[in-house]
């Protein structure tokens, strides 16, 4: 007997529930707290001081998920509405060179050239959604040919070639404006970089908690037929969902070249896996209909914090990618009991 997918919006589930309902409803919450805790422990010092908690390390763990926290926001939505995209990574890629060639190439204004490529980004996953809407194509198959249309995209407008940028005032160099991304804000503490993230996080926070269109993907992740029944415009709200993704996709992009002063056609290659990693040991269903952007953060921020003490102990890179990958099968093998006990 199959059970009815319920849309859960984020804090209306069933009150009171114990324990372990807390815990499986905060799982990305209490994981990230315990990840944190155990690297304090296994921190190595330096002058009596532990190194991971250092202001200038923790800041850095933020900036260096970043780009993946960005991604993993806009793919947040899209497995809400029980879909996939995997052309984040290649999207990416193709807006760090745009922003690179615009910025240098075509001397246009950073205002201009940001708009454009933001405009790229959004215009791919408009596109992405109406051909999954409109022709019935599954999520998974529309973007896996995105992925590869935007990387060749990318490789064609680079001529396959990384492109370099310089600032100035002279033509051929970006505004200097476009370096501040590499900076850091109130009192030299904060990367830009990471209070973009924090920006995207918190609007989608609020996206989703107070909008109509929230529970609009939250019904359609839950039960489409139903909130196609229910009136719910779904075609619509799809293709809005996945614009929004590529948006994103865009704009971690922009943020990705002005940390490198770089544009690269290959660059972002795997990014959307990490993005998707983020959402599951966020607490997100790859089923659709539950799950929330605040989990999304933490689970970015768990395997920040994972990658950066495990680096501080010199762990071989291929261990890290194993123990990462043993957290993803736990949080994926959490939410396969939850139903079970919490729903």
């Amino acid at each position: 007997m199959t059970q009815a997918k319920v849309a859960v919006l984020p804090g209306s589930g069933r009150p009171g529930g114990g324990v372990l309902a807390t815990l499986f409803r905060f799982q990305s919450l209490f994981g990230l707290v315990l990840v944190f805790a155990a690297a304090v422990v296994y921190s190595p010092s330096k002058n009596g001081e532990l190194v991971f908690l250092d202001s200038g390390n923790l800041f850095n763990v933020v900036r260096s998920m970043s780009e993946i926290g960005i991604l993993a926001v806009g793919m947040t939505l899209v497995i809400l509405i029980g879909a996939i995209d995997l052309s984040v990574g290649s999207v990416l890629g193709l807006a760090s060179v745009g922003s690179a060639v615009l910025l240098t190439g075509n001397d246009l204004g950073l205002v201009p050239a940001v708009l454009a490529v933001l405009a790229i980004g959004l215009g791919f996953g408009l596109l992405q959604g109406i051909a999954i809407t409109a022709f019935g194509i599954q999520a998974f198959i529309v973007t896996l040919a995105g992925m590869q249309i935007a990387r060749g995209l990318a490789r064609i407008w680079s001529g396959g070639q990384g492109v370099s940028i310089t600032y100035g005032d002279r033509p051929g160099q970006a505004p200097v404006t476009f370096s501040l991304l590499r900076e850091r804000t109130f009192d030299g503490l904060v990367p830009i970089p990471a209070l973009i993230f924090g920006v995207v996080a918190a609007l989608a926070v609020v996206l989703l908690r107070v909008s109509a269109f929230s529970r609009h993907v939250y019904a359609i992740g839950g039960n489409e037929k139903a909130a196609r029944l229910s009136g719910v415009p779904v075609k619509r709200v799809k293709i809005v969902v996945f614009g929004l993704c590529g948006l994103l996709a865009a704009l971690a992009g922009i943020v990705h070249a002005g940390q490198l002063n770089f544009g690269g056609p290959n660059d972002g290659a795997m990014y959307e896996l990490d993005a998707i990693a983020a959402v599951v040991i966020g607490g997100t269903s790859l089923m659709g209909g539950r799950g929330s952007v605040v989990g999304t953060v933490a689970g970015a921020l768990l395997v920040g914090v994972l990658r950066n003490i495990l680096a501080l102990n010199n762990v071989d890179s291929n261990v890290q990618l194993l123990v990462i990958g043993l957290v993803i099968v736990l949080a994926a093998g959490l939410q396969r009991l939850r139903p079970a006990s919490v729903s």
